[in-house]
């Protein structure tokens, strides 16, 4: 289980990272793939593909910034392995910190990832659960953070860059059944091989469980939470000539969720939304009426989401001489729908029901390059155009509110009239709101890597973002990073970035809040479009490696910003929207620790972080007016803020077919509201993971890998979310204890 967490330089590079992708590791040791034996096509096409490797690699520097890599071999050797859904992956990381949804955030952060795969963007889609991308096409997973060179823009609170696997370097592949608790079944192909110049390796898989989204009540296997996912992936690759090679990378997916009940509950007046929103405890509160009914058991509602993604990759590489570069087009459909099921149920607990379809075509281009004066320069110059196509079609039943002639026995806290005469029709009424938006971006950059001592590199540069959706703005960008490296064991690294961050337009609300008005979904008339959020990015740290099997790691970072963006879950459809404090900031410590030696390895990873804001100024009609006028006046802490986190594991091979493997995370709880905004945080928990697994050689069928996993050893029961704080959901909980096993062929 080599894992590493280091501020990456080109200098330390080769000796400090431990747990690198494999490609960059046939990069920078391109003899391991030479073959006497083979033909000299073959000798030929693979050292070709080690060169455009390394310089692909070459071309997106990290240096000064924090990166944490988990190759695929590590992945395998969680509990869970490969199985492992990619966000539990991800927050074996440091600085990482688990939400409901399948959320995580890095560093304080709300969201601001961005997924790359190979170095390129894959535009952001409006999925909400889906997990787009698979551990298995992973030859290895790296979160890039901290004080970011030049070439990373937009999304910057962390880089997931996804490096895939190929038919060259990863020939074979398997067939594997998996399954456990929760009606789990996950059955999955993977496949990868060469013929020439050509090579590709492809991966499907399918699961189901009844565990889809986080439980709201902490029951082990809640009401309604059946979900069916398909996966595909293909990876291909031509090597064109010794310089050049065109790749190829094409996915989809396509998830099924029902969105999980609360059970025993009825309609307890307006606010209360079951499932999803947080519950109104209806003392003497007015209780909504339609269709002559007022109640209406929690467990028969019938909330469904469907989320629809693809996306295609195709790029060319050119290595020769000192220039590198790479040109690459890429695209992603995305799409969302939403239904509340056939009753009125969504109605009487929301006072509004809808019906919900939203899409998002993105598509782009990235041009990077590199080139390479002597042993002193690297020059890295860049560019990136995306356009989004987005569509909101809404469907909304509502009742209608109107000024009575006679007082209402019943208080009604939706009236605008001073005398609370309003009376609410039984009738449900329909809302149609639909509208479409063309958005656009770009980015240049440039910077020059400089080696100005044998022991000092610094890298500095200039990013130009724009972009032009519901808002326009721009920003020049200064990004400096120094590393020195005062010995081979030792690598200290400090760095500063201007960050500038548009907010995710896909999930920008299109509705007209107007068309709401005398309705028991009316909202505020506040309702400023978000803004770009500009920040100030201060980064430093060291890495020591004390032995051959011993690495540490100590990293502080501070981000004071002006518009921070945060986002949201505000009623149905299940989206995140985005808002804006007018201040904020995320300042940290985290610690890192990696042993291994022989058969035996472990991590530990720790951090401590804050994350506060001040003054919502954008989407303001999502939040009470009780909520905004506290904001206002007071500094508060953000809602996905962990002012712990903790993630741990170890590994041990007991022969060559046997291994066993545990894992921890530990959170200090996320913020939930008592008397003010976040003013508290949810009770602390820890999960461990175990897992076994062990290589079997039949004579009549060949090698076979059975595992066992038990997840949650301990059975702790315990809350991601409360339903409380601001912009989130209904309570949330953590899986309870699961097992789990697998069987799985080489092919």
């Amino acid at each position: 289980m080599l894992r590493s967490f280091l501020p990456s330089s080109v200098a330390a590079a080769a000796v400090l990272i431990a747990g690198t992708s494999a490609e960059a590791q046939q990069a920078t040791q391109p003899q391991q793939f030479y073959s006497p034996a083979s033909s000299g096509n073959v000798e030929t096409v693979t050292i070709t593909a080690q060169k455009l490797a390394e310089a692909r690699v070459g071309i997106q520097t990290q240096l000064g910034a924090s990166t944490y890599t988990i190759s695929s071999d590590d992945i395998k050797a969680t509990p869970g392995g490969d199985n492992t859904l990619l966000n539990q992956v991800i927050l074996q990381a440091p600085g990482a910190a688990q939400d409901s949804f399948g959320q995580l955030h890095i560093r304080g952060e709300h969201n601001g990832l961005q997924y790359r795969l190979n170095g390129i963007i894959i535009p952001e889609g409006i999925s909400v659960f889906g997990q787009t991308l698979d551990p298995r096409l992973a030859d290895s997973v790296q979160l890039i953070t901290g004080a970011l060179p030049a070439e990373y823009g937009d999304r910057t609170a962390g880089i997931i860059d996804v490096r895939t696997k190929t038919g060259l370097f990863n020939p074979g592949g398997e067939i594997s059944m998996y399954g456990g608790s929760h009606g789990e079944l996950a059955p999955s192909l993977s496949y990868g091989g060469s013929a020439g110049n050509f090579n590709y390796f492809v991966s499907g898989d399918y699961l189901t469980n009844t565990l889809g989204i986080e439980s709201p009540d902490g029951k082990n296997d809640p009401s309604h939470d059946r979900t069916k996912q398909w996966h595909g992936f293909a990876y291909l690759q031509d090597i064109l000539d010794q310089h050049s090679s065109v790749t190829a990378v094409l996915g989809t997916s396509n998830d099924v969720f029902q969105i999980p009940n609360r059970s025993g509950l009825q309609p307890s007046g307006i606010g209360g939304i079951v499932g999803l929103g947080p519950m109104d405890p209806g003392s003497g509160t007015f209780v909504l009426r339609a269709n002559g009914r007022t109640t209406f058991p929690s467990v028969q509602l019938d909330e469904r989401q469907r989320e629809i993604t693809h996306y295609a990759i195709v790029s060319y590489l050119r290595s020769q001489g000192a220039f590198d570069y790479q040109v690459s087009v890429f695209g992603r459909y995305s799409s969302l729908s939403f239904t509340p099921g056939a009753n009125v149920g969504d109605v009487l607990y929301n006072g509004l029901a809808q019906t919900a379809y939203k899409r998002d075509a993105a598509y782009g281009l990235q041009v990077e390059g590199a080139y390479h004066f002597g042993d002193t320069h690297t020059i890295r110059f860049g560019a990136v155009y995306q356009a989004d196509d987005l569509a909101s079609n809404t469907s909304s039943l509502v009742l209608s509110t109107a000024p009575g002639s006679a007082a209402n026995p019943n208080p009604n806290p939706l009236c605008a009239d001073p005398a609370n005469t309003c009376q609410i029709s039984d009738v449900p009424l329909s809302i149609i709101d639909n509208g479409t938006k063309h958005a656009w971006s770009y980015g240049l950059y440039v910077q020059d890597e400089w080696k100005i001592l044998p022991a000092v590199t610094i890298n500095y540069g200039l990013r130009y973002d724009r972009f032009r959706a519901f808002d326009a703005e721009n920003q020049i960008s200064p990004r400096a990073n120094v590393v020195w490296t005062p010995s081979d064991t030792t690598t200290i690294h400090a760095g500063y970035a201007r960050y500038f961050s548009p907010p995710p337009i896909e999930l920008v609300a299109a509705t007209d809040i107007a068309l709401f008005d005398n309705t028991t979904a009316a909202a505020s008339h506040t309702d400023t479009t978000p803004k770009a959020e500009r920040a100030d990015y201060y980064d430093a740290g060291i890495n020591q490696t004390l032995s051959e099997a011993v690495s540490l790691g100590l990293d502080g970072f501070y981000k004071a910003s002006h518009d921070l963006i945060d986002e949201g879950q505000f009623g149905a459809p299940i989206v995140l929207t985005p808002f804006n404090y007018r201040k904020g900031r995320q300042y940290g410590l985290e610690f890192t620790a990696t042993y291994d030696s022989g058969d035996f390895s472990s991590y530990l990873n720790a951090a401590y972080e804050r994350a506060d804001g001040t003054n919502i100024v954008s989407s303001e009609f999502n939040f009470s007016p009780g909520d905004l006028g506290y904001i206002a006046a007071h500094t508060i802490p953000l809602d996905h803020q962990q002012i712990v986190s903790v993630s741990a594991g170890a590994s041990y091979k007991l022969r060559e077919d046997t291994r066993i493997s545990a894992d921890l995370l530990y959170g200090s709880g996320l913020r939930t509201s008592l008397v003010h905004p976040n003013d508290s945080h949810v009770p602390d928990y820890a999960q461990v993971n175990l897992g076994v697994s062990h290589d079997f050689k039949l004579d009549f069928a060949g090698g076979f890998t059975a595992r066992f996993d038990v997840i949650n050893v301990f059975d702790e029961k315990y809350e991601i979310r409360d339903g409380t704080g601001v912009g989130a959901g209904a309570p949330q909980f953590g899986p309870r204890r699961g097992f789990f096993v697998g069987l799985s062929k080489a092919l």
